[in-house]
């Protein structure tokens, strides 16, 4: 009896547990409308003994451990509740991946010491940003969805753009706060901001009710060139 009492006491304990992630991720996918999947994440502790934790791909040189998709692949991104509670109650501390493009935010990035002097300048300047994401080696800048085309007649419009930024469009991908990949802990450096819509007729906000606000990818696109060219000894402010 003491045995069956201990067992159903374990099971309630486990139903109590919510993966780590869930409630972002849930927020991401069903309140934002950004669709999501999960990352291949870390090996388990102690599967490389001294050289730490490597991606959990087969890939035994994997550029950027842990922080991509593998299975389910970029195709699978999704914003159902089903599918997404499934796959975290499965896989709790599995990584965030936010598929970029189409409806979803894209962003720019920069390396973390880079983009740490550009914020610092941008908000100097007066240039409004949206949600910031960063890990010890590059910081992303969320921005409104741009199609590829839009992009590249941004790009050939400006007589220089820094080497040091990456842009993540259609077809691309970025892991979300809170997540741990190999370059170390996801976080955000500037949090979302939910817009609240107003109930009609008496402008009360509703809290949480849409996605974040996000600035146009032209807007911040200037800034960072402006950013960048402005350096007091005519370098670059965002380079390497």
């Amino acid at each position: 009896m003491r045995e069956i009492l201990g067992r159903r006491r374990r099971l309630r304990l486990r139903r109590r547990v919510r993966p780590a992630q869930l409630d972002t991720v849930l927020t991401c996918a069903t309140a934002w409308q950004w669709p999501v999947l999960p990352g291949v994440g870390l090996e388990a502790a102690g599967g490389r003994g001294d050289r730490g934790r490597g991606c959990a791909c087969p890939d035994p040189e994997c550029a950027v451990p842990g922080a991509h998709p593998f299975d389910p692949g970029l195709l699978a991104a999704t914003t159902d509740e089903r599918m997404v509670r499934w796959w975290w109650a499965n896989r709790p501390t599995a990584p965030i991946v936010l598929a970029t493009g189409g409806r979803a935010p894209c962003a720019l990035s920069l390396p973390a010491v880079a983009a740490a002097r550009a914020l610092a300048e941008l908000d100097r300047m007066g240039t409004r940003l949206g949600p910031v994401v960063a890990t010890p080696t590059r910081w992303s800048l969320l921005v409104a969805p741009y199609t590829l085309e839009r992009l590249g007649e941004l790009l050939h419009a400006m007589d220089r753009v820094p080497s040091s930024l990456r842009f993540h469009g259609e077809g691309g991908y970025l892991v979300l706060p809170p997540s741990e990949v190999g370059a170390g802990q996801v976080r955000w450096e500037r949090a979302p901001s939910p817009i609240s819509r107003s109930r009609p007729g008496r402008g009360e906000p509703v809290p949480g009710s849409v996605a974040p606000w996000l600035p146009d990818v032209g807007a911040v696109l200037d800034a960072l060139v402006e950013a960048s060219n402005s350096a007091p000894d005519g370098g670059s402010r965002l380079a390497y």
